[in-house]
C-alpha cells in the first residue's frame, strides 16, 4: 500500500509523462508541482516507487516512466476525471442523433466522433448475436451451391452473411426454409431458437429430417460470430502521433484488431460488467498490444442486448480526458437504441 508521499509523487511522474511523452526526473517534478519537498527527497521517493514495481528506468542516466502496473494505480486510485466542455457534448449529441435509419450506420458516426475528439483510434462492438431477438431472416441464391443470408434483429441490426450449401438448392427451396424460421421463431431469442430447432430434430427425425437439418445448418451459419459488425475509426490519424512513429506497428493493430480473437476475448472482458473499464496494457487481451491501452464503455439497447464502444491509444493517453468522453458516448448511444 503507498503512503500519501507516494502516491503524490507516482502522481505528479504519471500526469507528467502524459503531458510530455518524455522521462521523468526529481528537479522536473518540483518545478511543475507545489509538493514542498527537495529533488533528493523525491529521488528517493522515486527510488521506492521503482523497486515496487510502480516506475522505470527506460534507459540508463534517465528519469523515470510509469509501469504498467504505475498507470493501473493512476487510473484506479489518483485519477480524477475531467469534465466534458459543453462544445465536446455538443459535437457527440449531434453525431450520433442524426436522422438515421440503420444501426450500423450509427456505430460509424460515434466511432468517428470518438476518433475525432481522442485523436487515437475508436472502436464499436455492436451486441453479440446470441443476445439479439429475430425480426426478420431471408435466403438469396447467389451462386449454385452458394446463398446470402440477411438476418436482422428486433432493434435494427442487419447481419448478411454468405453460406456455402452441401448441395445446390433452388431459390422457392430456400423461401420455404426462410418462411419457416419467420412463422415459427420470429419474436424469439437466438438461443432459444436453437434450442427448439434441435429438439424438433430429435422428436421428428424421421420426417423431416433433412428439411430440419437443412433449416439448422443455414441458422448456425448465419448466427455464427464474426468482426463484419465491428466498426474502428482513426487508423490513419493514430500513425502520426509520436507514440506510434513505426507504421508496421500499425498495421499489426490492425491486423490484431480485425481477429475474431480479439473481439471476442474483448467481449468476455467487458460481459456481466456496466460503465467504462480501463484496460492499461492490453496484453489479457492479445499478446500484440501489452503497449497500449484501451478505454471501454459498455452500451445497451432497447432489449437490453449489450455492446461496447472506446478508444485504443497509448499507455500515456490522457486518461481524465478521454474516460468522460468514452463514457459519455456510450450514454448517448444506449438513449438513441432504446428507442430506436
Amino acid at each position: 500500500m503507498l503512503d500519501e508521499r507516494r502516491k503524490k509523487i507516482l502522481w505528479a511522474i504519471t500526469q507528467s509523462h502524459i503531458d510530455l511523452n518524455t522521462p521523468i526526473g526529481s528537479s522536473l517534478i518540483t518545478k511543475r508541482y507545489p509538493i514542498g519537498l527537495s529533488p533528493a527527497t523525491v529521488r528517493n521517493i522515486m527510488a521506492s516507487l521503482e523497486e515496487m514495481g510502480y516506475i522505470k528506468q527506460p534507459h540508463t542516466s534517465a528519469g523515470r516512466i510509469p509501469t504498467a502496473k504505475g498507470f493501473k494505480f493512476y487510473v484506479n486510485t489518483l485519477l480524477e476525471e475531467q469534465e466534458l466542455s459543453c462544445s465536446e457534448k455538443q459535437f457527440i449529441d449531434m453525431s450520433s442523433k442524426l436522422q438515421i435509419k440503420e444501426n450500423s450506420t450509427i456505430f460509424q458516426e460515434a466511432t468517428n466522433a470518438l476518433s475525432i475528439l481522442s485523436h487515437y483510434m475508436s472502436v464499436a462492438l455492436p451486441p453479440k448475436i446470441e443476445d439479439m431477438t429475430l425480426k426478420h431472416i431471408k435466403f438469396i441464391k447467389y451462386d449454385r451451391k452458394k446463398i446470402l443470408s440477411v438476418f436482422m434483429s428486433e432493434d435494427g441490426m442487419v447481419k448478411n452473411t454468405f453460406i456455402e450449401l452441401y448441395e445446390a438448392c433452388s431459390q422457392r427451396h430456400l423461401d420455404k426454409l426462410a418462411n419457416y424460421l419467420n412463422t415459427t421463431f420470429v419474436g424469439l431469442g437466438i438461443i432459444e431458437i436453437r434450442k427448439q430447432i434441435v429438439a424438433q430434430l430429435n422428436k421428428e427425425k424421421e420426417t423431416y429430417d433433412k428439411f430440419r437439418k437443412q433449416i439448422l445448418h443455414l441458422f448456425q451459419e448465419t448466427i455464427t460470430f464474426d468482426h463484419a459488425g465491428l466498426t474502428f475509426h482513426g487508423l490513419s490519424g493514430t500513425s502520426f502521433l509520436p507514440d506510434f512513429v513505426n507504421i508496421n506497428q500499425v498495421k499489426q493493430i490492425l491486423r490484431t484488431i480485425e481477429e475474431n480473437r480479439f473481439v471476442l476475448k474483448l467481449l468476455n472482458q467487458i460481459s456481466g460488467s456496466q460503465g467504462v473499464q480501463v484496460f492499461v496494457g492490453m496484453e489479457s487481451v492479445t499478446p500484440a498490444m501489452k503497449e497500449l491501452s484501451m478505454v471501454v464503455s459498455t452500451y445497451s439497447d432497447r432489449n437490453n442486448s449489450i455492446g461496447a464502444i472506446g478508444i485504443i491509444g497509448p499507455t500515456r493517453m490522457n486518461y481524465k480526458r478521454l474516460i468522460p468522453i468514452v463514457d459519455h458516448t456510450a450514454k448517448t448511444l444506449t438513449q438513441i437504441l432504446s428507442i430506436s
